[in-house]
């Protein structure tokens, strides 16, 4: 890795901030990953329901891995970025956005929990559930600007928190940070 890769010329780190929505883009050190592993490692969801940030997991195995903090004009992700899943892996409840909403409107097999997540009820579940948070794509990095086994992921809100503490970003609701981690060709 370039001896300054927050520095203009990191042609990856330079497309990032140009997207639209994008309040900062910088690369995290070991020391904050570290942090942020530790941390990930105890995240609960209401009803002490484990969670498990999968794709915070892989961003880990990648050689460089991003932080993006990004305002409501950041284009939404191309897949869910969580999923209720069963002890026995059966999906039963997943994010829904608004361009997939349309799928889910009108059955009779799904209950909405909120605007933004579906339950599926007639799935079979063994309990011990868990929210799982995928890896998430992110096109806009590919091997064609020198990135390979791309992986996006959210951090957890109390990540999130420590992130913004950790580089004097002011809280805000409205913003949000999103983790893009790849290895270099």
């Amino acid at each position: 890795m370039p001896a300054d890769v927050n520095a203009p010329g990191d042609s990856q780190l330079e497309l990032i901030r140009s997207l639209r929505g994008v309040i900062h883009a910088f690369y995290l050190d070991r020391d904050i990953l570290e942090k942020l592993r530790e941390e990930e490692a105890k995240v609960r969801a209401m009803g002490n329901i484990e969670v498990d940030n999968q794709g915070f997991k892989q961003a880990l195995e990648r050689d460089s891995v991003i932080c993006i903090v990004k305002d409501p004009r950041f284009r939404p992700p191309p897949e869910p970025t969580v999923i209720l899943v069963s002890h026995n892996g059966n999906v039963i409840g997943e994010e829904v956005f608004p361009f997939t909403a349309k799928k889910y409107e009108n059955r009779e097999d799904v209950v909405w929990l909120s605007d933004g997540f579906v339950l599926f009820p007639l799935v079979e579940s063994t309990g011990g559930e868990q929210f799982v948070m995928p890896p998430v794509s992110f096109p806009e990095l590919n091997e064609g600007n020198g990135c390979c086994d791309v992986v996006s992921c959210s951090p957890a809100p109390t990540s999130d928190l420590m992130i913004k503490n950790h580089y004097g970003i002011t809280d805000n609701p409205k913003i949000a940070s999103v983790l893009v981690a790849f290895n270099r060709l």
